[in-house]
């Protein structure tokens, strides 16, 4: 299985737009975040998890013909606002699968509403299925996923695990029904946006917190502000076996 991080940025990206911030003028790679998701390939499948809108460079990026499916974590613009850029893989491939919570479907279909048009749809619109995911186990392709539920404030989101792997992004809290079930990662992903705390994110501490509970082989972050710091700098600080995620970071499991 092969990760490639395509973004690993906060809901503003960075460098943030118009900031002075001396990360945002940081001229390191590393320091320039586009905003989160990351593609998930084994076999001859690939999938996405979220499609903000850094979504059409990031497919660029990483040189993805054919795309099986996007999962999505939660409904908010940084996670999906990227959906209509799916059209060159529906022209190619027809419906592009989604999977998400029955309420993410329901804000999708507000604010792409000619996207699941089936009456009169425009021409160059593209077309989806749709997959509504609850907290159970389900079937990507010949690979079994496990839905993490958990609290983005008090927004509910979902994590998701790929046998050994699992990717959570914006949480701030997950009960311990749901940690079980991350158990014997040999990866895993979780949001840590800052140093000081925040109503709706992990920061630094409580991500590596998290870290130790669940006990992975090894542990990358993401959904990363400017005010973490200078990649390299955090990166010295973090234990040895946890390390600060960067956009195009590709890993194998």
């Amino acid at each position: 299985m092969k990760i490639t991080f395509l973004g690993t940025g906060t809901s503003q990206g960075i460098p943030v737009i118009g900031s002075s911030h001396p990360v945002c003028l940081s001229t390191n790679f590393k320091d320039k975040r586009l905003r989160v998701s990351v593609l998930i390939e084994w076999d001859n499948f690939a999938y996405v998890i979220d499609c903000g809108p850094d979504f059409r460079q990031q497919m660029l990026k990483a040189a993805c013909a054919k795309l099986d499916g996007i999962l999505f974590t939660h409904e908010h613009a940084d996670h999906t606002a990227g959906l209509d850029d799916i059209r060159p893989y529906f022209f190619r491939q027809g419906d592009i699968p989604i999977y998400a919570h029955k309420r993410v479907i329901g804000e999708l279909k507000k604010r792409f509403d000619y996207i699941f048009e089936i009456e009169n749809k425009y021409p160059g619109a593209p077309s989806v299925s749709i997959n509504e995911i609850q907290n159970k186990p389900f079937k990507l392709a010949n690979l079994n996923v496990v839905p993490i539920d958990g609290l983005h404030y008090n927004l509910q989101v979902f994590g998701f695990r790929f046998s050994k792997f699992a990717y959570l992004t914006d949480m701030k809290t997950i009960e311990d029904a749901e940690i079980e079930k991350l158990k014997d990662l040999d990866v895993l992903v979780i949001n840590a946006l800052r140093e000081t705390p925040h109503i709706s994110h992990f920061n630094l501490e409580e991500a590596l917190c998290f870290i130790n509970k669940v006990n992975p082989k090894k542990a990358y972050l993401t959904h990363i502000s400017h005010l973490l710091g200078f990649h390299d700098e955090v990166q010295q600080k973090l234990p040895e076996n946890v390390f600060l995620a960067y956009d195009n970071l590709q890993i194998t499991i």
